[in-house]
């Protein structure tokens, strides 16, 4: 019952802290969201599970409880973790927590409503990477999309209003699609399926494959599935042309809920694409292993020139997410160890680099009122701890050695070069190398503008030391984010264990 104790904790703390005096709030917020986070930790140092969720039913904390009937198919309350899930599980607690801490600052209104919505997002997001059952799953998954769309409507910028319902469309009509198409698969499996339990449906789908469904042959249902679902997980990613929504979300977000977006949020659909597209359509994945990879460099080159092409420092993370969310579908494609297992350890790891670097610029922005390249420079002097967090949160997108972003980045390249599946490899694995270029071009300048060079601010504010309780969270992630670049192991071989049936199809 642990999965249920974690969300049930986010839940009822959600409800406890929207009826609490604002003064209070985010204090009890943290403190309620330190239980989640404690309860992964142990759930990760107890974790003893060696397979995947789907195919060879090694689970961890499971939970089984029937829950209705519609008509021939049933409905299951069905959690449990394996090597994938549990990582992200992880890292939804812990930042979530980082998150609560640096709202302090920046959060002066309608608090209690502010840090519940936080805490309700936690709760779902752990739901979607505990669920086994598909409309579980579902519940969670369009459950997220709320509280974001209220965080991003009531406490954003100038055009919270425009970015907050562009988000909500964008998402909401690509879970139709998917949703959609994964009904058509259920019904095209026929008999072999009497659950929408997830591991059923993968088994049925690499034993018996897809029946005929609306006078469609069962090859070109499952093709007619693959896309439309893969559609729908790529504009939650999001990959190209489908990432218009992104920066404007994040630009108007308040830092707390972009740190949470990029950290997280994104991580829904790279790994909803491992868990449905690459494991339950292998063939479907051959076939079209050429395009998507395509589309995975385009991601990270283009994400990456239009990072380059930004003067604020928000938008520049925003595209970069972009761009490094191109080298985790690449790494899914690419469809060996390496390449699987680098792209769930990149998850991880982008979560927390970009989780820091937009803590570290709504710091700055707190300080200067301020996010222009263009407005400042020089702040290092005057902000010497956050700006050197920043520096090393910045080097850690670039893929310095010895951090996460590294090790993540090389197992990707490593996986997709020596792809035998992928047409191609060793060209498009080089184009997508060359997006780190670029990265470190766009990222060196924008820091050699703003924190290096002789002070000025084009703002009538003081800059000093950012307060305490801004700059623990940012440490914080600085830790993990060297722990994992110096012991990858710590999660890297949970998740090969898990990734290997479905690089087999289940067979042990």
């Amino acid at each position: 019952m642990m999965i249920e104790a974690l969300i049930a904790v986010a839940l009822v703390g959600a409800l406890v802290t929207f009826v609490a005096p604002n003064r209070i709030a985010g204090r009890l917020a943290f403190a309620i969201s330190l239980v989640p986070a404690v309860l992964s930790l142990w759930m990760f140092t107890a974790f003893d599970g060696s397979g995947n969720a789907l195919l060879d039913g090694t689970l961890a904390f499971e939970s089984h409880v029937e829950w209705l009937q519609l008509g021939e198919y049933s409905i299951a309350w069905f959690v449990g973790l394996d090597g994938i899930s549990l990582p992200l599980v992880v890292l939804t607690t812990v930042l979530t927590s980082l998150a609560i801490m640096s709202s302090w600052t920046p959060i002066d209104e309608r608090e209690s409503q502010f840090y519940g919505l936080l805490l309700f997002i936690e709760a779902n997001l752990i739901g979607v990477f505990a669920a086994l059952d598909f409309f579980l799953w579902f519940i969670f998954w369009e459950a997220v999309l709320i509280p974001m769309y209220l965080l991003i409507g009531i406490w954003g910028g100038p055009r919270r209003k425009y970015a907050a319902i562009k988000f909500f469309v964008y998402t909401n009509v690509a879970s139709l699609v998917m949703f959609g198409a994964f009904i058509a698969l259920v019904f095209g499996l026929g008999d072999t399926v009497t659950s929408f339990a997830l591991p059923e449906i993968a088994d049925a789908m690499l034993t018996t494959g897809p029946e005929g469904f609306l006078g469609l042959e069962g090859t070109t249902l499952a093709s007619v599935v693959f896309i439309a679902m893969f559609l729908g997980f790529a504009v939650k990613v999001p990959i190209v042309p489908f990432h218009t929504w992104l920066p404007d979300a994040h630009v108007e977000a308040p830092t707390p809920a972009s740190v949470l977006l990029a950290g997280v949020l994104l991580k829904m659909g790279t790994y909803a694409l491992l868990r449905f597209n690459f494991t339950m359509f292998p063939e479907q994945v051959a076939t079209y292993a050429v395009p998507i990879a395509a589309i995975a460099v385009i991601s990270v080159i283009y994400g990456a020139m239009l990072a380059l092409a930004q003067t604020d420092l928000k938008r520049i993370v925003a595209y970069s997410s972009v761009s490094s969310m191109g080298y985790v579908i690449l790494g899914l494609i690419a469809y060996t160890q390496f390449g699987v297992g680098g792209a769930t350890f990149q998850m991880v790891s982008h979560g927390l680099i970009s989780g820091l670097m937009f803590m570290a610029v709504g710091v700055i922005y707190n300080a200067t009122h301020t996010r222009l390249v263009t407005d400042m420079s020089g702040i290092a002097d005057r902000m010497p701890i956050a700006v050197g967090i920043l520096v090393a949160g910045a080097f850690g997108y670039m893929g310095l050695p010895l951090m996460s972003g590294f090790f993540g980045e090389f197992t990707i390249f490593f996986g997709a070069f020596g792809s035998e599946q992928l047409p191609y490899s060793q060209l498009l694995t080089s184009l997508a190398m060359f997006g780190i270029v670029i990265v470190a071009g766009y990222l060196l300048f924008a820091l050699q503008r703003t924190v290096f060079g002789p002070y000025e601010l084009k703002t009538d504010y003081e800059v000093s030391r950012a307060p305490l309780h801004d700059v623990v969270p940012m440490f914080v992630l600085l830790g993990l984010i060297i722990a994992l670049g110096v012991a990858p192991d710590l999660i890297f071989e949970m998740i090969t264990d898990a990734v290997d049936p479905i690089l087999t199809g289940g067979e042990q």
